[in-house]
């Protein structure tokens, strides 16, 4: 039976370190474990486990305590203070008070009293895995609530920037390299760097969106990098809360130095130190990086290192803009239409033919962002403002999908891109100039 579905933890995944002296009981632990989790490694002594703590990043320490040379209470808590984040298990057979209370002092998560049978341990083992991935969620929830992010919005649009878009981001998903997406403000880079994590084989592992602008600079390392200030005082950084994720770097261009040289250690060596800590951490990390500024510039103007340009513009992905992907308006446009009206409570306004057309022919200098947030303002005051009102007598699926207003929207956009030009729209259009004085002629009559 899967560890999963017996005992409701995340054992799949985890890592697992097992310190005791006794070969028997290492091999024992190894045994029952082994076809639940990941990885189990042994060590038969306490400096055999920092020397692989130095080389792996574990998720769970199970841990003796009477063993040759000192306890391992006593290696447990110089450990923390050197950095070690994982969860532990003691297993004993002196469960005094004073062990117990130690125990907890240096982050000890559960008790096992020898002996012990093989169900004592695996449910052990689940419930501090369960703790760890609980902890790990609620932080990047509430980080997630309080930072407004895209949250599981999709990357919307049949045009063909749009189906460019996704065929790379289809492309990308399973391999490691770092991307770089790169547009103006609003133009959906954070979706579609989750829409490359979806895709890919750590769609299961969190997300980590972090805005680079938005946190003070002297706090941004630490809240990437985790803190450690004694056994008890362990911080860990959005860098370890993503591990076996993706990280997700928007505004890059607003890095401080002191990130931007800590970055590109971990770029390199797929490895982090939290401040105070004396050890390295292992990572396993995706990175995808956004901006909405020239990096080659901000380079040559000496405020963004060469070296993490070049390792960070590895593959680059250019969100277009919104007036570039205009044929994609309409469905954004109904479907922030129903998002707002079921999550506000408020549902009496329609989208009519009128108003479609005009917000077809507007330029968006704000992307996707401006026609969201136009939207949800007009959800809320009942109407459109006065520039996209209109009086249109078709309404809802109808005048999103008819035909002929499809078209008319269409050929109006080209006609506003060609400055009125009806022979040049014709010709961009592919049709003759007699078809668009037919058809302008029909519309116009049609108002009337």
């Amino acid at each position: 039976m899967n560890g999963r579905d017996e005992y409701g933890g995340r054992l799949s995944g985890a890592s697992i370190l097992v310190v005791d002296d006794e070969p028997g009981m290492r091999n024992f632990l190894t045994k029952i474990l082994g076809p639940h989790v990941k990885l189990v490694e042994q060590a038969a002594s306490p400096a055999e486990a920092t020397r692989r703590l130095d080389e792996t990043h574990y998720d769970l320490v199970i841990l003796d305590n009477i063993m040759p040379g000192r306890t391992g209470l006593d290696w447990l808590d110089e450990q923390r203070r050197k950095g070690l984040f994982a969860e532990t298990i003691l297993i004993t057979a002196y469960a005094d008070l004073d062990t117990a209370i130690a125990a907890l002092r240096v982050g000890v998560g559960d008790f096992v009293l020898k002996p012990f049978r093989a169900n004592q341990i695996l449910g052990a083992v689940a419930r501090a895995l369960d703790r760890r991935s609980l902890r790990r969620d609620n932080t990047l929830l509430r980080r997630e609530l309080h930072a407004g992010g895209a949250g599981a919005g999709k990357l919307l649009g049949k045009s063909e920037p749009m189906v460019a878009v996704r065929d790379m981001l289809e492309k990308l998903a399973p391999l490691p390299t770092p991307v770089l997406f790169t547009g103006a403000s609003g133009t959906g880079k954070e979706l579609a760097a989750r829409q490359l994590h979806r895709l890919s084989d750590r769609a299961e592992k969190p997300f980590v969106a972090v805005n680079c602008a938005a946190i003070a600079p002297g706090r941004i390392v630490p809240e990437l990098f985790g803190t450690v200030d004694g056994p008890d005082k362990l911080t860990p950084g959005l860098l370890l809360l993503a591990d076996g994720g993706t990280l997700f770097l928007d505004e890059v261009a607003q890095m401080p130095e002191p990130l931007q040289a800590a970055m590109l250690r971990v770029l390199e060596d797929q490895r982090l130190r939290p401040e105070g800590a004396a050890r390295e951490i292992p990572l396993d990390l995706r990175f995808l990086f956004a901006t909405n500024a020239d990096l080659k510039a901000e380079v040559a103007a000496g405020r963004f290192r060469a070296d993490l340009y070049h390792r960070i513009n590895v593959m680059q992905i250019e969100m277009p803009p919104l007036r570039d992907r205009s044929e994609d308006i309409v469905e954004l446009a109904a479907l922030f239409l129903s998002q707002f009206q079921a999550s506000l409570g408020m549902r009496g306004l329609k989208l009519n033919d009128e108003t479609l057309l005009k917000l077809r022919r507007y330029d968006w200098p704000g992307n996707v962002r401006e026609l969201r947030n136009l939207i949800e303002r007009s959800v809320i005051l009942g109407a459109f403002p006065e520039e996209f009102a209109g009086a249109g007598k078709v309404t809802g699926v109808q005048a999103v999908e008819n035909l002929d207003l499809v078209m008319q929207r269409h050929m109006m956009h080209i006609l506003d891109l060609s400055g009125g030009n009806r022979a040049e729209a014709a010709r961009r259009l592919g049709v003759s100039r007699k078809t668009i004085d037919r058809k302008m002629a029909l519309w116009s009559d049609e108002d009337l």
